[in-house]
């Protein structure tokens, strides 16, 4: 049993976000939540968590979901979600963020998959996987970086064999998914100093609401909420450079460093700051592990 797990309800909530050297490709979140409530985002590496206490809820694009103790929860790259308790007393989970090369690689080695795959349903009820993911996690704290290796191809495998397939060919780009490619681009672009709706519909040629319209069905959401999603996926690889929390919330267009706390935490699960420290630990030791 998880050790958080016999915790009363109203204990405080506990998370780490980090990174095993020995692991690359992969980031950690170990995690107790009770009130959190992730915002509609999105991740540029897959999700695999398992559920190891309680229930997580969470919108998949626009189906209402719950996964629970042994089940796991699969969300591929750019793909909107959302995440909150499904129950009272919260959950604990640990998940794996394997990037999509690494997910590929997997693949390959995988007679029965061809081309770009991902997971099927965000839901699954595969135990044996999700201890593999458990595994994982306590292999990489004992900076057992080959066990943790280990483990990792053969849950990625197991899970691409029984709830992996091909990724759904694109559908044909109308002119509304031209458009919001367009102004993914330019607010790509222009993160810090981003056009207002207006002026982004009248350059590209079409009315604010269209573009509102053709955005959401694209990304999953409107454009001011993934332009949020975007500063936030950007600022991590800034402080993992180790550029300051300050010079990282100017840097993505964040008001102030208050303002990037909030939303990187609402978004990814922990500080800033304790997220920047844990990547400096793992350059520092060389390992994931704390002292």
């Amino acid at each position: 049993m998880e050790p958080w797990a016999a915790a009363a309800p109203s204990d405080e909530e506990r998370a780490r976000h980090w990174r095993l050297d020995e692991l690359p490709g992969v980031d950690l979140l170990h995690a107790r939540y009770i009130s959190k409530s992730f915002p509609r985002h999105t991740h540029e590496s897959f999700v695999i968590a398992a559920i190891t206490h309680g229930v997580e809820a969470f919108r998949h694009r626009d189906q209402l979901v719950r996964a629970g103790v042994g089940e796991l929860a699969l969300v591929n790259p750019d793909t909107a979600h959302t995440g909150f308790a499904g129950v009272p007393e919260g959950w604990i989970y640990r998940t794996l963020y394997p990037s999509a090369a690494l997910i590929a690689e997997v693949a390959a080695d995988l007679s029965t998959l061809r081309g770009p795959v991902g997971f099927t349903s965000p839901v699954v009820g595969d135990p044996q996987a999700a201890q593999l993911v458990v595994g994982v996690h306590r292999a990489a704290e004992q900076g057992n970086g080959l066990a943790a290796g280990s483990m990792l191809r053969l849950a990625v495998a197991r899970l691409l064999r029984t709830h992996g397939g091909r990724l759904p060919e694109r559908p044909a780009r109308t002119a509304g998914a031209g458009n919001a490619a367009r102004a993914r681009a330019v607010l790509e672009e222009r993160l810090a100093r981003p056009p207002s709706l207006d002026r982004l519909a009248a350059d590209l040629g079409t009315s604010p609401f269209a573009l509102l319209r053709a955005f959401r069905a694209a990304y999953g959401m409107p454009p001011h909420t993934w332009l949020t999603d975007a500063r936030v996926r950007r600022a991590m690889h800034l402080l993992e450079a180790g550029t300051t929390p300050a010079e990282t919330a100017a840097a993505v267009g964040f008001t102030d460093q208050p303002h990037l706390n909030r939303h990187f935490t609402r978004i990814v699960g922990v500080p800033p700051g304790a997220y920047q420290r844990e990547r400096a630990k793992t350059y520092k030791t060389g390992r994931g592990r704390t002292s």
